[in-house]
């Protein structure tokens, strides 16, 4: 178990989560909420008098060195395979199999900070993080309340110029993704990842619906979008330092072929993702730092 810094609230503990892995737990009269320290993982937020928001699936792994099914991954330093293909596996860069540390956590009337971080030094004992051998420190901050807020800032902390991509791959619970919306994105080109003949650009009409699997990359920096499942729930997101937003939803077949997702899961779940990938990869010179946030609230 790692070791919990000397100071942290009554309302926050560091406990053994599933598998063995250390989780930071969160619970007060405004919202309840998780964070393992594996990948810096988001698994729980539920405000106050609501369902949870964030989808985890039944059949994740919590296992060392395993990435976890659901909740809020971070990618980093690359996105999916990467723009080089030596660099993957593993998909999604190795931030989200490193050990994070947990710097602080901090209450203001029921509303929690909890403060992880990742260098280049804590990342060396994932294998695959010596295929991007920069210096780097990345923190994540983690704010449950009436809000979720996440923010990624990454400083490079070496002598060269870097170039990263990085996602923070959140999977929002809705009752069912076939009557979903997400709106917002009108008017915006994305690269359609599941495009039968191959990927191919293409330019929103209207809301995203769902009828089949869905794998698509934005261009919408500083977008809004709101989350509707048409039924109990809507849920708003909002960003800073991001130029994409990536929508995904596996559908049926490859629903069925991911070991650590339920075969009959996928009308629960919608991924809206905040994110810089792609042409739109951050380059960071020396000394120069980088923030990403996302902030998601239930607005019915």
């Amino acid at each position: 178990m790692s070791t919990a810094p000397a100071d942290l609230p009554d309302s926050v503990t560091l406990a053994e989560g599933e598998g063995g892995l250390p989780v930071v737990r969160v619970a007060t009269a405004v919202a309840t909420g998780e964070v393992y320290l594996q990948g810096a993982h988001v698994t729980a937020w539920t405000p106050a008098g609501n369902d949870p928001v964030i989808w985890m699936s039944g059949s994740s792994v919590f296992a060392d060195g395993q990435a976890i099914r659901g909740g809020v991954p971070i990618c980093f330093p690359w996105f999916g395979p990467g723009r080089e293909p030596d660099l993957a596996p593993p998909a999604h860069g190795f931030a989200r199999l490193a050990a994070w540390r947990l710097v602080s956590a901090a209450d203001d009337d029921g509303v929690v900070t909890v403060t992880l971080r990742l260098t280049d030094a804590d990342a060396a004992a994932v294998p695959a993080a010596a295929k991007w051998p920069h210096p780097f420190t990345a923190t994540y901050t983690v704010t449950f309340g009436r809000e979720l807020s996440v923010a990624l800032a990454v400083e490079n902390t070496g002598g060269a110029e870097i170039s990263f991509e990085e996602a923070l791959h959140t999977y929002l619970a809705v009752s069912d993704v076939r009557t979903t919306t997400v709106q917002g994105l009108d008017g915006a080109t994305y690269l359609d990842k599941a495009a039968s003949a191959g990927p191919e650009l293409v330019t929103q009409q209207g809301d995203v619906t769902f009828a089949w699997e869905t794998d698509r990359v934005y261009a919408s920096a500083g977008t809004a979008v709101v989350v509707d499942d048409g039924a109990s729930r809507a849920i708003g997101i909002e960003k800073e330092g991001s130029a994409n937003t990536v929508v995904w939803n596996p559908w049926v077949d490859k629903a069925a072929a991911m070991p650590d997702y339920g075969d009959d899961e996928w009308p629960t779940m919608v991924c809206v993702e905040t994110a810089n990938a792609l042409d739109d990869a951050v380059v960071l010179a020396p000394g120069e730092r980088h923030t990403m946030t996302a902030r998601y609230t239930v607005t019915r």
